[in-house]
């Protein structure tokens, strides 16, 4: 049975065109253990996933990648340091990851620090509060925001790279500037998820 689930990513990854990434999330095994992950190379059929987390062939594994959001599949091949996963999605959730990752490839090759796609606003409420991977709070200003991504003036200056926490937005910090720093976030946010800040 793994032999023809095999034959069927391999054909996937002929059929689809896998990009290198580098997107970090956290994923669940089907003994609901969790473990931080990256996904080193994707496709809208699979991911190749980077973990300390010991899968094994078969298994169901839920994960929640920046950028991407909610993936789920079943690992068709292990490796020293993680698996191959074989997506189970539907048409619609395909076409968007294709989308997802057809943006990520060209963000990569212009170098583009965030998505400009969506208009950045002053928010009417600036005050806010960054918590950093290692659970350090510090509060700032948000001195514009976008669906994206949002900049900060900050006392601190958080690593490039850094995963970082703005109120309830998941992120990552993206350029250094004066004042603070820029922040991509991990998803693209809902409008009303930005109310609080913006009404």
């Amino acid at each position: 049975m793994l032999g023809a689930q095999q034959q069927k990513f391999d054909h996937d990854r002929r059929q689809f065109q896998r990009v290198k990434v580098r997107l970090h999330g956290r994923l669940m095994l089907s003994d609901r253990s969790e473990h931080r992950c990256e996904v080193t190379d994707m496709s809208p059929g699979g991911a190749t996933i980077a973990t300390e987390g010991a899968g094994k062939a078969g298994e169901r594994v839920i994960a929640y990648i920046d950028h991407i959001g909610r993936i789920e599949g079943k690992i068709i091949r292990t490796k020293s340091d993680g698996f191959a996963l074989e997506l189970n999605t539907t048409p619609r959730k395909r076409a968007k990851l294709a989308a997802q990752l057809t943006w990520l490839a060209n963000k990569h090759e212009l170098d583009l620090p965030e998505d400009r796609r969506h208009e950045r606003v002053a928010p009417r409420n600036s005050a806010g509060v960054l918590t950093l991977d290692d659970g350090r709070q510090y509060r700032c200003r948000i001195i514009d925001l976008s669906l994206s991504g949002a900049a900060v003036e900050l006392n601190v200056r958080p690593a490039l790279g850094s995963q970082v926490t703005l109120g309830n937005m998941r992120g990552q910090v993206v350029r250094h500037f004066d004042e603070g720093v820029a922040i991509e976030f991990a998803v693209i946010q809902r409008r009303e998820t930005l109310n609080e800040y913006l009404s």
